[in-house]
Formats: structure tokens, sequence, C-alpha cells
């Protein structure tokens, strides 16, 4: 509540005098004043550390092991939260540090600090030494790349802090102003800047600065004293500027509106296995959470998943085409390079059917005897690397949206998920559908609420009977958790047609 109070007679002052804000400390820019360094500068703090004083601590903590880096972060981030039309919260913080990793063979020893200084590298290294030393050939550095996916510019920095809070304020009045059933408006804004660095023994350096904004609304209406919830999100990889335009934040109320007043002409939702329609984009996250996690690599390699051996056999119906693609320009789960140095690509898991392969890290690539994929990824430095998705996604076919609903007898429509469970051995799922509708002789019914999807995700593929031509990936509002560790992904999907998948509903 003190940072609100301090926030808001700070903004009054430099309303009144007109001056825009540095966000990072709260202070007024003053012309030709500078407020972002050198990023790399957050990585060396002058008089504690420099890059090579890192490359010799690192030669030197690596030199028992066949792989493993220095990784360094700084990270800075900040959210408001908009609620019944008042900023509710609003914070800002900073974080830095470095992980250190020695692998050798299977064996990895990993520490780390929020210290960015040689004598905490040097302590680091203490625990390196700890791991047999190997056998092995040293493996090779990652490919070189100078491809940038995204803008390396600070999106905290570039808007003043009162402009973030009037774009939630104007979206709240906005949103309310829709329609008298309105009860409740929720905004939130998120934005987070990171700068990374990668210090191999063998000389290689990598740096990576990424950007990502988020915002969400979500909207509660009243109707006959009955109450129900509309939603919608979107981010990315870039600045504050495509989120603040109103074309965008009026996109997400009416999203948001609609899906709360359809939800208000809910009825309950049949049980039983039955046909399923799946809306395009999003409800991707169901291929991300039952497949997707069962085809990374270190699940793989150990055995522990349902497509554990199975490349070059048949896991899907034809024409399914699975991809994780983390080089797509400015989403949500790209990266430049993956945590380990590697550049990201396009890796073609399933093929007309046909698994062709894992999605890998460095360490499960070696032992698997394949090439990393660029998907080593760990959600902060505090943490080793794993194979994890970066945007996973479905082809599109050549059906008609509009045909492969006429072919749906009895079933459901699924539009719009939120959570779910799945197990990543066997593969099977729980989902809950947020927007839904009955589908009877080929046309659109009632809206339902309470409908969960049942089933597991090997079986799932091999019933897949259409596949639109209409794929599109998530507005960016993904996170994907594994391990303890939580990332930013992506998903997307065309509209696809499954026979013969359970719902789990509410109707007596």
């Amino acid at each position: 509540m003190a940072l609100i109070q301090q926030a808001s007679q700070i903004i009054r002052r430099a309303r009144a005098a007109n001056t825009p804000l540095d966000v990072a400390r709260m202070v007024p820019i003053l012309p030709g004043m500078t407020t972002t360094p050198d990023p790399r500068r957050y990585l060396y703090p002058t008089g504690q550390l420099d890059p090579a004083e890192a490359q010799r601590l690192t030669a030197s903590a690596l030199s028992r092991a066949d792989d493993g880096e220095l990784y360094l972060q700084y990270r800075k981030s900040e959210a408001f939260g908009f609620d019944d039309g008042r900023l509710k919260t609003a914070s800002y913080d900073t974080q830095s540090g470095f992980g250190l990793r020695a692998v050798s063979g299977e064996t990895t020893a990993f520490a780390h600090a929020n210290e960015l200084s040689g004598a905490a590298i040097g302590r680091a290294a203490e625990t390196m030494a700890l791991i047999d030393p190997s056998d092995s050939a040293k493996a090779p550095a990652p490919r070189a790349t100078n491809r940038h996916l995204y803008t390396d510019s600070d999106p905290l920095d570039l808007v003043p802090f009162a402009d973030k809070v009037n774009l939630c304020q104007t979206i709240d009045a906005a949103a309310r102003a829709r329609d008298p059933r309105v009860a409740q408006v929720s905004v939130s804004l998120s934005g987070q800047w990171n700068v990374i660095e990668i210090v191999r023994a063998d000389g290689f350096v990598a740096t990576d600065i990424r950007p990502l904004v988020r915002l969400n609304v979500s909207i509660v209406v009243e109707q006959n004293g009955r109450r129900e919830t509309g939603s919608f999100g979107l981010g990315g990889r870039y600045l504050y500027d495509r989120l603040m335009g109103p074309e965008t934040w009026s996109r997400a109320i009416d999203e948001a509106l609609a899906q709360a007043l359809v939800n208000l002409d809910s009825v309950d939702a049949p049980a039983g296995e039955m046909t399923v329609l799946l809306g395009p984009g999003w409800p991707g996250i169901l291929l991300h959470e039952a497949i997707g996690h069962g085809l990374e690599g270190d699940f793989n390699r150990k055995g522990t998943s349902a497509f554990s051996g199975r490349v070059g056999e048949r896991v899907a119906a034809p024409g399914v085409t699975v991809v994780d693609d983390g080089s797509i320009a400015d989403r949500r789960g790209s990266l430049s390079i993956d945590d380990e140095g590697t550049p990201t690509q396009e890796n073609i898991l399933i093929e007309d059917g046909i698994l062709k392969g894992y999605i890998q890290d460095r360490l499960n690539a070696r032992l698997m005897g394949v090439a990393p994929t660029g998907n080593g990824r760990r959600e902060s430095f505090q943490h080793a690397p794993m194979p994890r998705m970066t945007n996973t996604f479905m082809r599109g076919g050549r059906d008609n949206p509009a045909e492969l609903l006429s072919r749906v007898k009895k079933g459901i429509f699924a539009k719009s998920f939120g959570g779910g469970q799945v197990d990543i051995v066997s593969g099977k799922f729980v989902f809950t559908c947020t927007e839904a509708y009955l589908v009877e002789n080929g046309k659109l019914g009632a809206p339902i609420k309470g409908a969960t999807l049942i089933g597991d995700g090997p079986s799932v593929l091999t019933r897949v009977i259409g596949i639109g031509d209409d794929m599109a990936l998530d507005e960016g509002v993904g996170m994907c958790g594994k391990g303890g560790q939580s990332v930013p992904a992506g998903v997307g999907q065309p509209t696809l047609l499954v026979d013969g998948l359970t719902v789990g509903g509410t109707a007596v």
C-alpha cells in the first residue's frame, strides 16, 4: 500500500510538470539524461567481475568436466493489478546472479548465488570439484549466431509509470461502459526485461536480451442473481506499445465480455464419450500438456514417456504434424538462443503421424547420440537447464472448419480451456473448458458449463479425424511448469475434430 501511495504522489507531481518518469527509480527524467547503460554492465558490476575474469574462472571450474557453463543473469520486472476501479497492487523488483554447472557423463554439479562477483563464482567452483573427472572428449560449443528474434529495448523504462496505470484505468472504465451487466473488472499488466550471458570453458560466449510483456482482462457479469466470468490475455517478446493501442485493449475487453455473457446462458455439460471439436489457437494447450511433455528428451532417455523408443513409428493419425519452434519472431515462447547458448530452431516432432524425434538440451542430446535442438531452458540462474518446449503446435490441414462442424452429429465444441492436469508417463489428462457449446446435427447449440475433457495424449492423436486449415497460435499468455520451474511458452493448433473423447459433465 505504501508503494501505491508513493507512486500516486510521484505521478501527480510528474503530471503537473508534464515530465515523464524513470520507472526503475521512480524519478523524473531530465532532458539529456541517459537511463539505460550497456546491458552487459548489469552482469559485470565494476570492481566485482569482468568478462575476462568470468572466462578464467569458468575454464578453471570446469576443467574436470566434459560440458557445462557459467550462466549470468540480470532481471527486472514489474506488475500492476487494477481491480474494482482502483490500483490494488504495484510491484517492481530486480534480481541478478549466476548459475555454475559442470557435467561429467550423466553427473551434474550445480551451484548458484545472487551475487555477481569473482569471489562468489570461486566459491561455487568448489562444488564443481566434487564430480568425477570426465574420461570422454569435451562437448563441442554451440554453433554461433547473430540472429535476434526480438528487440533488446527495455519495455519497463520506455513507458512512464503513469501511462501504465492510466491504461489499466482506461480499460476498466471502457469495460464497464460496454454492458450494464458488468459487475467487476480486473486488469493486470506486467513486464520483464532479462539480460543473460552464457560463458563456457572453451571460450564460447553468448548474450541474449529478452523483453516480455503481458496484458490480461477479466470481467464478471451478473444477471438475475447469476454471475459468470470471462477473460482474455495477450503478450509477447515486444514492448508495451503493442498493448497500449485502443484496437488491442478494446479487443481484449470484447473477447472477455463475450465469453462471460455466453456463460450466463450456459447449461450443465453432458457426460460420456462423444465427438469433440476443438477450436484453433489456445486449445493447443491440450497438445502441449498431453503430448508435448511426453516428447521431451529427458523423459524418453529414461524410458518414462509413452513415446519412449518409438521414433519411426506411427503415433498419430495421418495428417497430424506436431512442431516445436522457438525461432518465431516476437513470440512469448521464442528465444534467440536457449539457456545453454544453442540457437533455437524448428523441430518437427511428429510428421504425418510418424514420430520423428524429441526436443533436447545438450545433456540429453549427448547421452542419446543426437544433436541439441535448442530446447535447454531454465527459469532463472537458480536452476539448471532441462529439455523444455518453446512454441509447440500442430500444423494446419486442408479441412474447412465449418465442414468439420457439420460432421458432428452429437458432441461438443470446445473453444477455450482453463486449467488442467497431465501424467507424463501415461499421457493421461484432464482439462476444464472455459467456453464450450453443445453440437447437434452439425449445428452449434447452447453453451455449456462444467465440461472437462478426459483422455490420454497418445490415444487422442490417433483419433483425429479432421484437421482444419485455420492453424493459429495463442495470443501469448502461456506458462509451462516442469520440475518446479516455470517458463513462458506458446501453443497453437487448427480446428481439430476428435472422435471418441471422454467428456466429464454435470448434467443429470
